[in-house]
């Protein structure tokens, strides 16, 4: 170096001038501007920062920053971990690692996209909701016509849950008219069928459950007029006393019939006939938005850190593994006192990799998360772009978060340098 300083410095000025271009300059640039207003023309000195720090959307992006920071590295290392582990001990480990890779090929804006109709919250349209409205139905069944009620004026008032209940008890041979309104025509059964007047007459008490509408309108209110459909499907109680004494479901044309029991009680529709269908969980309201978008970030880069633990695994002496199990240790005891001691500097690699990654997250935040939740899930890339181009035009502000992010990844930075000069002594 000091026979041939100049032609070293020839060979470095490249790599110098372009890191002077596209590093150097812009954080002194950001450092000089946010000193300045909105317009750049009048110096403010520290007022910007005093405005990031007093804003409560930066404060809340500090805070989900810092979630991040802890949540998505801690996640997606340790999945790569098992993933690593785990598919060495297949012989399809290779199809496995190439399919868990995979989503490193999207781009952070593809993957937003697919995540925000994943976490749909109507079940028809959102994969998330509809697994889970599935098994929901299958231990808690939907009801069979949400949002129905009684027409008004109808022998039927509201009663205790939800439920209808005639004012009127059933009289055996006098048919119960029991009118519906409030159902889409398309939310009907197929095999729903022309409403049918119940047959008097009996020991029985009979009625009929129907949807009094038909389309085009016309007809007659409490009265079962040609082209009105009969509600398949309906449960209808007799209830005396608060007890249920009998019990009938209603055929395709609404008609049903209860035993002579049910005579002198009640007659009532039950809730679980009208209570609205499993709608889903909220997957970008307040509570979750964050977690919900995390999970999409550790969906793509848990391949990542998979990939770089295999590499090390590949390097763990066989003979230590070998030489435990021939003394008697399990698996979960080589994989705890062997395995991950070994692969420490490989996880700390990962580890600080993710947490530089995730400090400067926009992409999946500003499309996944919706704009009534978006100041929920803020983070300070996202905050810096809104403040700056997004609307708040104040570059000033913008330039004193990005010094922020700067002093915020500082340390991670400092600190994978110290970790590698150390490496190097070794």
């Amino acid at each position: 170096m000091r026979t041939r300083f100049w032609v070293a410095a020839l060979f470095l000025l490249p790599a110098l001038v372009l890191l002077g271009a596209l590093v150097v300059y812009p954080i002194g640039y950001s450092i000089v501007r946010s000193l300045y207003d909105a317009r750049g023309s009048g110096f403010v000195g520290v007022r910007n920062y005093g405005t990031v720090f007093s804003d409560p959307g930066t404060l809340t992006a500090i805070k989900n920053n810092a979630v991040w920071v802890v949540v998505a590295p801690s996640i997606t290392t340790a999945l790569g971990l098992i993933f690593a582990v785990l598919t060495e001990r297949v012989r399809w480990g290779t199809a496995f690692k190439l399919v868990v890779f995979m989503p490193m090929a999207i781009s952070m804006l593809a993957a937003g996209i697919i995540f925000r109709l994943v976490y749909e919250q109507d079940p028809n349209r959102g994969v998330a909701n509809a697994a889970i409205a599935g098994v929901h139905d299958v231990f808690s069944p939907s009801s069979v016509y949400p949002g129905a009620r009684p027409r008004p004026g109808a022998d039927l008032s509201p009663s205790a849950g939800g439920s209808y209940t005639t004012r009127s008890t059933a009289r055996a041979g006098t048919p119960a008219l029991l009118p519906l309104v409030g159902i889409p025509e398309t939310n009907l059964p197929s095999t729903a069928q022309q409403a049918a007047a119940p047959r008097g007459g009996g020991s029985g008490v009979t009625g009929t459950v129907w949807l009094d509408f038909r389309p085009g309108g016309g007809g007659r209110p409490g009265v079962i007029d040609p082209g009105e459909k009969g509600l398949k499907g309906v449960t209808v109680q007799a209830v005396r006393g608060g007890r249920v004494v009998a019990s009938a479901r209603t055929a395709a044309d609404g008609t049903f019939t209860l035993p002579a029991t049910a005579a002198g009680a009640r007659l009532r529709l039950p809730a679980s006939n009208f209570a609205a269908g499993y709608g889903g969980v909220d997957w970008l309201g307040p509570t979750l938005v964050t977690p919900s978008i995390i999970g999409a970030y550790v969906w793509m880069w848990a391949g990542f850190a998979m990939v770089l633990i295999a590499a090390g695994l590949a390097g763990v002496p066989r003979e230590l593994l070998e030489a435990a199990r021939v003394d008697g240790a399990g698996e979960w005891q080589i994989f705890r006192r062997i395995t991950v001691p070994l692969l420490a500097p490989v996880l700390v690699v990962v580890l600080v990799t993710l947490m530089i990654n995730v400090l400067k997250i926009f992409d999946l935040v500003y499309i996944i998360a919706p704009g009534a939740t978006q100041n929920n899930a803020m983070v300070l890339a996202l905050k810096l772009y809104l403040t700056s181009f997004g609307g708040g035009d104040d570059q000033g502000v913008g330039s004193a978060i990005s010094v922020l992010l700067l002093l915020l990844v500082l340390p991670v930075m400092v600190f994978n340098i110290r970790r590698i000069r150390r490496e190097r002594r070794r």
